[in-house]
């Protein structure tokens, strides 16, 4: 995940804000007949062949991101950690620890322009304002909802290519993406409405979701840590405290300035 600046969202290219994740996602880790799903060799082939020249060194980054072994080579066990459900982090591409940027002020606004099929509308409002109150009571930030067209961050589900030139791939695999602060797409959080999303265990949960897109949305790359939120792979079961020591360092030194 957790797919910001052209080069500073999540782990995140040219003066405008681009999405936590540049690389095209892989194909997911939905369960398939052997007739239907294609050999691990045909899809390690089609990534390299898809990352060309610069392969070796960006699979050595997001390996050592992961805690892998080095090799440079997409074998079989980092084939699994990129078609995890996660954010739409590039998956070979800046494996970066550096902070990015951050809104130069302590008050942002979001807005709702479409809605997910799968949730009332009012239980969205819900976890989505959950989802931005677990980083307001760690940074003193303040979210605000707004009904006009220069809120700070466009909240909305969509499918497939939806106009930000980063396409969902269908359920499982990339589960949603954000950009980071900045004019224009700045800001914006985008989930996959093929996705089954819900406000429990089951499917995706929307506010453990929202809740991590949202850190991308202010400035927050991806952590190696898997207990931090920032960790780019989605997990159903989170402590009470759903922020690590990590995460709540990293967003008031991102923002101390202004607090």
């Amino acid at each position: 995940e957790m797919h910001v600046m052209l080069l500073s969202c999540c782990v995140l290219v040219l003066l405008m804000p681009g999405p936590c994740f540049t690389a095209p996602t892989l194909i997911s880790g939905t369960e398939s007949s052997p007739s239907t799903q294609p050999p691990v060799d045909l899809k390690l082939a089609a990534v390299s062949i898809a990352y060309g020249p610069s392969f070796t060194s960006k699979m050595k980054d997001m390996q050592i991101f992961f805690g892998l072994n080095a090799t440079g080579v997409l074998n079989s066990e980092t084939l699994e950690v990129m078609t995890s459900p996660r954010c739409g982090v590039p998956d070979v591409e800046e494996y970066s620890h550096i902070q990015g940027t951050r809104w130069n002020k302590n008050v942002i606004t979001y807005r709702y322009l479409l809605y997910t099929r799968d949730l009332p509308r009012n239980t969205v409002d819900s976890l989505i304002a959950s989802a931005f109150n677990v980083w307001a009571k760690a940074s003193g930030l303040t979210f605000v909802r707004s009904h006009t067209n220069n809120a700070d961050i466009m909240v909305e589900f969509v499918t497939s290519n939806h106009g930000d030139m980063y396409p969902f791939d269908g359920p499982r695999g990339t589960l949603a993406h954000a950009f980071g602060p900045g004019l224009g797409v700045g800001g914006d959080t985008h989930f996959d409405d093929d996705e089954h999303w819900t406000a429990g265990e089951r499917g995706f949960n929307l506010f453990l979701v929202a809740a991590h897109e949202f850190g991308h949305a202010l400035g927050l790359k991806h952590s190696r840590n898997p207990d931090s939120l920032m960790y780019p792979t989605y997990k159903s079961s989170r402590s009470a405290n759903l922020l690590s020591r990590e995460d709540v360092a990293n967003i008031n030194t991102l923002y101390s300035k202004l607090l």
